[in-house]
């Protein structure tokens, strides 16, 4: 069988430390604003001359949390509940013969900093610390098919839940990450098969360990603790 070995071309540093809330798709919720770290071998400018001429990117990424030695030709889509099977190259699951994935997200700008050149990506659905392989500038009329069906998920999937933050704990929230943080719990970020109103959630968020609560379909967000320094505080 014949085998190629790839290259890691550099790391985004994101508000999630775990997959946890991280949403299912790239652009569901555009306010999350990442950076994209290249590795030193790769950082030069001149690899990305031309790119601020376009709105938006392809990131070509590594499940590398979720890879392993075999692979299943169906997968259970969180679209369809959780129960039902589809093929796996039908859907974009992480368990696949090679874990690979592709996500579009706007660029925001391109900086110089310590890190050498950095790009600033909005509406990333990344872990802090995923290893990308390549970026690619999307083409609007190559890119964007008119005439494209969806299949199963031919809807957007969109907020399902209201988010209620109380006063005393929404001012524990960085004000730039209020947005974005509320877009997160509008999707719903726990598993489609949950349904336990008094069942408390968690994940970690910019450095903050955010709990929650679902009943019917109103999230309250019960408890903001802080944990270390987020990888992208500014």
């Amino acid at each position: 069988m014949q085998e190629f070995s790839m290259k890691v071309i550099a790391r985004i540093k994101s508000d999630f430390a775990t997959k946890f809330g991280v949403p299912r798709q790239s652009g569901l919720v555009e306010a999350l604003e990442s950076t994209i770290v290249f590795e030193p071998e790769y950082r030069n400018a001149d690899a990305l001359r031309g790119l601020e001429g376009f709105s938006h990117i392809w990131l070509v990424w590594v499940f590398d949390k979720a890879a392993r030695d075999t692979w299943s030709p169906t997968v259970r889509p969180p679209r369809l509940g959780g129960n039902t099977r589809m093929g796996v190259f039908a859907t974009r699951s992480p368990f696949r013969p090679n874990p690979i994935a592709l996500s579009c997200v706007r660029l925001k700008s391109i900086e110089e900093t310590s890190e050498g050149t950095v790009l600033r990506i909005l509406g990333a659905d990344l872990m802090d610390g995923t290893p990308i392989l390549d970026i690619k500038p999307y083409i609007p009329y190559a890119d964007c098919k008119e005439d494209a069906t969806g299949g199963f998920a031919s809807a957007p999937a969109g907020e399902t839940l209201e988010v209620i933050i109380p006063e005393g704990l929404l001012a524990k929230i960085p004000e730039h990450r209020r947005e974005a943080l509320r877009g997160v719990l509008a999707q719903d970020p726990r598993p489609h098969y949950h349904d336990d109103p008094q069942r408390v959630y968690g994940f970690g968020f910019g450095g903050m360990e955010v709990k929650f609560t679902v009943d019917g379909t109103v999230l309250t967000v019960r408890d903001i603790l802080f944990l270390k320094k987020s990888a992208v505080d500014k």
